[in-house]
């Protein structure tokens, strides 16, 4: 691979095509992925031609989407409707199921000319936390790693990169980040026994982790994506994790402890994180950028590990296992 990403800043656009100023800010080069939420989305068609407009521009920056399964999937109209990861727990033959689950998300999002889905989620289903729910394989820590694990294999034999989210555990705060500061009470040996285990079993196969915007207090007091404890103690030290470490959306309410979006990129890339987001928030967006502009921070070059390693293109639908993966999801009811 030629190319090397440049940027620390993962952002958003506006549309269903790149207008001046999209193409302005990703000029920069301080600007290091892309992600697409749904207002992005027609067609498997516009989808494959932003992605190639983004690359004519950017060749090197990294595009991503969020499609988990279940409720969260950015890709809908003309792409596969995937089941939530709770579905697989409860039936015969899980474990192929939830890799060929893997293996069809990943093949159809890298054949719309993505680099990446954000997934899976490694949180374990507590009854607690509303945010995560079903987006969980499980609450029992070994049947999550059996099927995550699956999950991963399908999505790496497909060629994508693989990224084990919210460390080191959502499931047991009960708040949303996403619009609170979420705090999980217990203590390190306690989340060490329970919902550490995922991230720590899997921490050999996964390329990346997204960091929850949690506090556990009777750890440290910052959230877990500004947390040198956590990163840097923890998941590389103890955990041994060598991977990327993206942070989760610096937009969010359990973001703003660290301050305005320039403070907030600074702290979660000097806490250990490789790439910051900050989506849905242009003028949030440009702050991150101008602080980044200003720092000159390195950027590890690891962050190219996260490009797509193979596709199928256009007619993946044609493909022997792609037939076969279908036909198994359909059989157990998984998917229509």
């Amino acid at each position: 691979m030629s190319e090397t990403l440049q940027g620390a800043l993962m952002l958003d656009i506006a549309g269903t095509w790149l207008c001046a100023e999209d193409r302005q800010i990703l000029r920069q080069p301080e600007v290091g992925g892309v992600i697409l939420f749904a207002r992005n989305i027609e067609t498997p068609c516009q989808v494959r031609e932003l992605c190639a407009a983004i690359r004519r521009l950017r060749p090197d920056v990294l595009l991503a989407v969020d499609q988990e399964g279940g409720r969260v999937q950015r890709l809908r109209r003309g792409f596969q409707r995937l089941p939530s990861m709770a579905s697989f727990a409860s039936l015969a033959q899980a474990e192929q199921l939830a890799e060929d689950c893997g293996w069809l998300m990943a093949s159809e999002v890298l054949a719309a000319g993505l680099d990446l889905s954000f997934a899976p989620v490694l949180d374990l289903q507590h009854g607690r936390s509303a945010v995560i729910g079903e987006r969980a394989f499980s609450g029992d820590a070994e049947q999550a790693i059996t099927l995550a694990g699956a999950f991963i294999r399908g999505m790496h034999a497909a060629g994508m990169a693989a990224t084990g989210k919210h460390f080191p555990g959502h499931g047991w705060a009960e708040a949303d980040s996403h619009v609170a500061m979420p705090r999980d009470e217990r203590s390190l040996a306690e989340i060490r026994r329970v919902d550490l285990q995922p991230f720590a079993r899997l921490a050999g196969v996964l390329d990346a982790v997204m960091p929850a915007h949690v506090i556990y207090p009777q750890v440290d007091e910052q959230p877990a994506g500004f947390s040198r404890r956590w990163l840097q103690d923890v998941l590389r030290g103890e955990l041994g994790f060598t991977g990327v470490l993206f942070s989760d959306d610096l937009s969010m309410t359990g973001a703003q402890v660290a301050g305005d979006a320039g403070q907030r990129i600074e702290a979660a890339l000097r806490a250990g994180c490789d790439m910051g987001l900050v989506c849905n928030d242009r003028g949030a967006a440009e702050c991150a950028l101008q602080r980044l502009q200003h720092l000159r921070l390195h950027t590890p070059t690891r962050l190219a590990h996260m490009r797509r390693r193979a596709f199928m293109g256009p007619a993946y639908k044609e493909h022997p296992r792609w037939l076969a993966a279908l036909a198994r999801l359909r059989a157990a009811g998984l998917i229509a």
